[in-house]
């Protein structure tokens, strides 16, 4: 019997969702393990989005569900200030190992918009350690996804996220985005057009005066504004101009980080080096929700000059470093490196994209992007608006075994580092059905 024939549904406000349609025709998910969903109708569910881009291990993994059972029977919680615990640091060290050399201080929270706030806050108050309290400005990137807290919407750059909640913070501005489908569509990987679009943070630094600025905040690749790939030596250019005024540049890799890009972090698939790395999701395959920021040592050394006993930094949260998270991230991160996953995931990035580009040419199919095992599907108007197509694909999908996430105009895939081939053409199979079914 279906579990909603017998559930309250009226006081749980979803987030994202359209909730007066969900509860008009609810889809509830009672278990999971490995790859697959099961709904409170017994269907099961192939999870092509690893959640929501963070179950990088798979759903419940016994390594990482016994690690927290035995966590929450041993140490529920430690105070998180004054005090801690040791797996805190064990973490900590292991997630250090990881990171590009030098950014090895690291400060946790619970979600990736902590993470942000955190990466924002600390970015002013090292200036301001300096003696360069005047440099209080941000630099985000349309189509960019920081997180819903006021720092994280402000820099961010969707228009959804930010409309309905007044001005927001001052002193932001944002870089274009880098998507132009009359001169990248269907790129496999990294487009070869696009990067003179870095030369614009070049001419946002000059007009707002590079001297008043903390920080450029950006995704190494635009997940949730649709998995946009960053042009051939964009990066690399960001990173130069930012070096070059003597401003921050923030990777936010709460999507990308853990594997995504089959590498521990998109910085290191790329080769270029941020002072800072925001991670989330992936670090716990999210079975307990934990955040963390890597600095760069040098930040962390400014902001130790004080006094002894003096607070260095007055920020912080409750659950930072949470015992029973700090468990799961140990053992998360553990799993990663037994079962080569980073490694597995380059090996299917291949297979991934074949599948996706296999999609070209469907009824009012635009665009494909993808990198490691990320990818989005864009749609056009055409029988149906673009957002309603992908709505009813979306649905499609789900009806026959699939879960794929839209957004707007274009769906994104994001496949746990497990999945096999079997798996990725399923998805690339469902999607197939849906959009034919559709047009």
């Amino acid at each position: 019997m279906s579990a909603q024939q017998n559930l309250n549904l009226e006081n749980y406000w979803l987030p994202f969702t359209p909730n007066k349609k969900f509860k008009a025709n609810p889809r509830l998910l009672v278990s999971a393990a490995g790859m697959h969903y099961q709904t409170d109708e017994g269907r099961q569910i192939l999870d092509g989005i690893s959640g929501l881009w963070c179950c990088n291990a798979g759903h419940c993994h016994p390594k990482i569900v016994s690690a927290v059972q035995h966590q929450v029977g041993e140490l529920d919680y430690a105070t998180a200030f004054n005090m801690s615990h040791p797996k805190a640091f064990e973490l900590a060290e292991k997630i250090a190992d990881l990171t590009p050399d030098g950014l090895d201080r690291v400060f946790f929270g619970t979600s990736g918009s902590e993470a942000v706030e955190t990466a924002l806050k600390v970015a002013l108050a090292y200036h301001a350690s300096k003696g360069d309290g005047q440099k209080t400005k941000f630099i985000g990137r349309e189509k960019g996804y920081h997180g819903v807290n006021f720092g994280g919407v402000s820099v961010g750059g969707l228009t959804p996220n930010r409309k309905s909640f007044g001005p927001l913070l001052p002193g932001i501005d944002h870089m274009p985005h880098t998507w132009s489908p009359e001169d990248m569509a269907f790129s496999k990987g990294q487009p070869e057009w696009g990067l003179h679009l870095a030369e614009d943070l070049e001419k946002i630094l000059v007009l707002q005066d590079p001297s008043t600025v903390a920080a450029v905040i950006i995704e190494p690749v635009t997940g949730s504004g649709g998995v946009i790939v960053p042009p051939v030596g964009y990066l690399e250019r960001i990173r130069e101009i930012c070096t070059k005024h003597d401003v921050l540049l923030i990777f936010d890799e709460v999507i990308t980080a853990f594997g995504r890009l089959g590498d521990s972090f998109a910085a290191n698939r790329f080769n270029v080096r941020p002072d800072i790395i925001t991670m989330a999701k992936g670090l716990t395959s999210a079975v307990i929700p934990m955040s963390a920021v890597a600095f760069d040592t040098a930040i962390y050394d400014q902001l130790m000059e004080g006094p002894e006993a003096m607070i260095e930094l007055f920020h912080g949260y409750t659950y930072s470093g949470h015992p029973v998270a700090c468990a799961a991230g140990i053992a998360t991160l553990d799993v990663y490196q037994e079962e080569g996953l980073f490694d597995k995931a380059k090996e299917s990035e291949p297979i991934f994209e074949d599948a996706l580009h296999s999609l070209k040419g469907l009824n009012q199919v635009i665009d494909i992007r993808n990198i490691g095992l990320m990818g989005a599907v864009q749609f056009g108007p055409g029988k149906l608006p673009a957002t309603e197509f992908a709505a009813n694909v979306f649905q499609h999908c789900y009806d026959n075994g699939v879960l794929v996430r839209y957004s707007g105009e274009f769906l994104v895939l994001s496949p746990s580092l497990i999945a096999s081939k079997d798996h990725i053409h399923q998805i690339s199979d469902a999607l197939r059905n849906a959009i034919e079914a559709n047009s």
